[in-house]
């Protein structure tokens, strides 16, 4: 697994918002993967989420995550998923 280097996450900001966003805690991770896992997931450009998230990043006001894909966050807000 890659992780997402810290002084990258502290520099990053939602796209949208312009919020600053931080690593999601694990119990984030496991309650988004049970329900990538059920098939009820999807981003907010209307596609089913497929992959489990090994990591993703949170908007700093906790309601929009953001995927990470092998240590590079992908900040699009289409891909984005509401929490």
């Amino acid at each position: 697994m890659t992780q997402v280097a810290t002084d990258l996450v502290e520099i990053l900001v939602c796209p949208e918002t312009k919020q600053p966003v931080r690593l999601a805690t694990a119990p984030e991770l496991a309650s988004v993967n049970e329900k990538i896992r059920a098939g009820t997931l999807r981003n907010r450009g209307g596609e089913a989420v497929k992959s489990e998230l090994a990591e993703a990043l949170i908007r700093e006001d906790g309601r929009i995550l953001y995927p990470v894909d092998d240590g590079i966050p992908v900040m699009l807000v289409e891909e984005s998923v509401e929490l």
